[in-house]
Parts: structure tokens; C-alpha cells; sequence
């Protein structure tokens, strides 16, 4: 052992503050992936080549938004470790954010792609319901 005090309310806090920036990348994500799925939308529903770049445009805005939620929650994970006495309580990534890969990387279609961006919400807004849930119990630990 180094000698170092163990500080619970710091590492609550520090778990909490991880938690707030997972839940605000999610939001995000979320916010872009609604914006996405309106611009696929009006490209399915007699969008033309204009509707089509932004609907792209806005895909890959949320890709980006998904990968620093992944991050984020990584980080939210390993904070959450460092909480004593906390049982499953563990946030995980690779069961919430496992669909941001599939972005780009072969668009059969439009109507697959907007299935693809609905089941991205969902897994988001999933997540965000999950990471919600955790910082109410963190609360409690103090």
C-alpha cells in the first residue's frame, strides 16, 4: 500500500462528475442521431441529392457524438471502480454502444440506413435511461 487515505466522497464525486459528462455525450448522440433520422426520412420520402448529403452529414455528426459517449462511459466505468462497497453498478460499454461501427461502412440503402439510425436511438436513449439510473444511486451512497 502507498499510504494514501481513502477518500469514498471524493471518489463519488469524481464517479459523478464522469457520469454527468457520459450523460451529456449520450444527449448528444441522441440529439444528432434525431436529426439524422429526420434527414433520412425526407431523403426516403422524395429527398433528393441535397437531402441526401446532409441525411450523411448528420450520420456521421452522430457517429462522432457515439464514439465520445463511448469514451465517456469508459471513463464513467472505471470511476464507478473506484467507488468501495458499490455493487453491480458497473456501466457496460460494449453492451451499450456497440452500433456506432456500423456507420458508412456500406450503404445498401436508405431505408436500412434509417432502421440502422433508429436502433442507434434506441440504444442511446437506452444507455441514457442506464447512466440516469447509476448517478441516482451514486446520490444515495452519501
Amino acid at each position: 500500500m502507498t499510504g494514501e487515505v481513502y477518500d469514498r466522497d471524493k471518489e463519488i464525486r469524481e464517479a459523478e462528475i464522469a457520469g454527468q459528462r457520459a450523460l451529456s455525450s449520450l444527449r448528444e448522440a441522441d440529439r444528432q442521431l434525431g436529426s439524422a433520422r429526420n434527414w433520412g426520412l425526407v431523403d426516403i420520402f422524395g429527398g433528393d441529392m441535397i437531402s441526401g448529403l446532409f441525411k450523411h452529414m448528420k450520420v456521421n455528426n452522430a457517429s462522432q457524438c457515439v464514439e465520445q459517449a463511448k469514451r465517456d462511459l469508459m471513463v464513467f466505468s472505471d470511476e464507478l471502480g473506484d467507488v468501495r462497497g458499490i455493487e453491480n453498478m458497473n456501466v457496460d460499454v460494449g453492451g451499450f454502444l456497440t452500433f456506432a461501427d456500423f456507420f458508412f461502412d456500406g450503404l445498401i440503402a436508405d431505408v436500412w440506413v434509417q432502421s440502422k439510425i433508429n436502433d442507434s436511438r434506441r440504444q442511446v436513449q437506452e444507455a441514457i435511461s442506464r447512466v440516469e439510473y447509476i448517478l441516482r444511486q451514486l446520490k444515495a451512497y452519501y
